[in-house]
């Protein structure tokens, strides 16, 4: 991908919705729409995680078929969160989910190409509806599906590392690697399985801070922000 990707996925990891006031943080949720609002030349669609709630792969009280079945009804209230945030700033948002509800649309990549190119954030929850998937690769498969230049991680972190950068000062940031590269490496911050689907697709990932401010326009204007998968 060259120049200004028109169509981005953004992964946004359940953390991001957290903050000192437990799973749903007013102030990181109106800093997420802050980021998201202005894009208005760009396509966003949007998978949201559920950790900030539950974490079905770490749970120790239940069975990771139950804690994931969780998770995925978490990944719902994030995407009524995120809505209700992005809907006060005067953006349109569809949800779709994997999971049924009431609240929501159901999975529809050509819909939710339709709602795209009219200037609709898509938002898609429930992950891909099935246990034992993560949502990097609810992410990696909508994004290949709505047909998006570019998926964009934002994590806590930078990008990728040479190792993890937590207490180690020899870490060093990765700038551009191939998939093959991370996949040899098994580089821990996005799941094998998604950076898979996005080699078998040449679809370019983006790795990089959510919380520094401004980044996701950086992206959207078609700099490199954090660590770039499949150069």
């Amino acid at each position: 991908m060259r120049g200004s990707p028109s169509r981005v996925l953004l992964k946004l990891s359940g953390e991001a919705f957290k903050g000192p006031d437990g799973a749903f943080s007013p102030d990181a949720l109106t800093r997420i729409a802050g980021e998201i609002v202005p894009l208005s030349s760009t396509e966003i669609a949007i998978v949201v995680g559920g950790g900030n709630v539950i974490r079905g792969a770490r749970s120790s009280w239940l069975g990771r078929v139950e804690a994931d079945t969780l998770g995925m009804l978490a990944t719902v209230l994030n995407a009524l969160a995120l809505r209700s945030y992005l809907d006060s700033n005067d953006r349109a948002v569809l949800i779709q989910s994997a999971i049924d509800t009431e609240l929501t649309e159901p999975i529809s990549p050509r819909n939710a190409r339709k709602a795209l190119k009219e200037g609709t954030v898509v938002i898609f929850a429930g992950g891909t509806g099935s246990p034992l998937v993560t949502t990097d690769t609810a992410a990696a498969i909508r994004a290949v599906s709505i047909g998006a230049d570019l998926l964009a991680k934002g994590s806590n972190v930078a990008g990728v590392y040479s190792a993890n950068p937590s207490g180690n000062a020899d870490a060093e940031l990765i700038a551009d690697l191939s998939f093959d590269d991370y996949l040899t490496n098994r580089y821990g911050v996005m799941d094998q399985v998604a950076v898979e689907i996005c080699r078998e697709h040449d679809l370019p990932i983006e790795v990089f801070d959510l919380s520094a401010p401004g980044a996701l326009a950086r992206i959207a204007a078609g700099e490199r922000v954090g660590s770039r998968i499949g150069f």
